[in-house]
């Protein structure tokens, strides 16, 4: 328990354990996170080395500080992992792709092209899909228009969400996706074309 040789200075100053918390009482969690209530800093190093574990500051600013007994290379793990998450979340997509469809664009090219946006999306990018629309197109329903975009959505076989709805582009209409890792992925791309449905 407590430090190593390998702790660095860094860890030792950004987080508290054992003998190097400075107060005289501290708010205990357990190791299974059940509420100990206040205890003596002594009554708490005991307990903590009673179950071969560390006492871990975990919240200096509290009054008293609050601490959980746990293990320290488990609990720096932990952290880890979580500013790992935090900076995949705020990094966001690398970068916006682009990639473009016709009506009438045959089943075997669209499924191409499905293809290599799953691949980008997986890649973390956001994807911009254009529905290139000329001469007569460009005067048709836009609910009908829209029908073949998402027809197109639906085959591609990752998963993901709008990041910008369908709408109205200087090439036609438009759309923004990118990855959503909520979701498995799905087969979609190995099933036939399916109907128009709604995104």
């Amino acid at each position: 328990m407590g430090f190593t040789k390998y702790t660095t200075q860094a860890e030792k100053m950004a987080v508290r354990i054992n003998e190097g918390i400075r107060v005289k009482e501290v708010r205990v969690i357990g190791s299974a996170g059940e509420n100990l209530g206040v205890l003596s800093l002594q009554e708490a190093l005991t307990q903590a080395r009673a179950a071969g574990l560390d006492l871990i500051e975990v919240s200096a600013q509290a009054n008293p500080p609050v601490c959980r007994i746990s293990d320290y290379g488990k609990f720096k793990y932990d952290q880890r992992k979580k500013e790992k998450e935090v900076k995949a979340r705020s990094a966001g997509p690398q970068e916006t792709k682009e990639a473009q469809v016709k009506i009438g664009t045959s089943e075997n090219d669209m499924r191409i092209k499905a293809n290599k946006i799953a691949e980008w999306l997986k890649e973390g990018n956001r994807v911009k899909i254009d529905l290139f629309l000329w001469g007569r197109y460009k005067y048709m329903e836009f609910e009908f228009l829209k029908e073949r975009l998402e027809r197109f959505l639906a085959i591609i076989a990752e998963s993901y969400k709008i990041a910008d709805e369908i709408k109205k582009s200087p090439k036609g209409l438009s759309v923004v996706i990118e990855r959503d890792v909520a979701k498995k992925p799905s087969a979609k791309a190995l099933r036939p074309l399916p109907a128009p449905e709604t995104v």
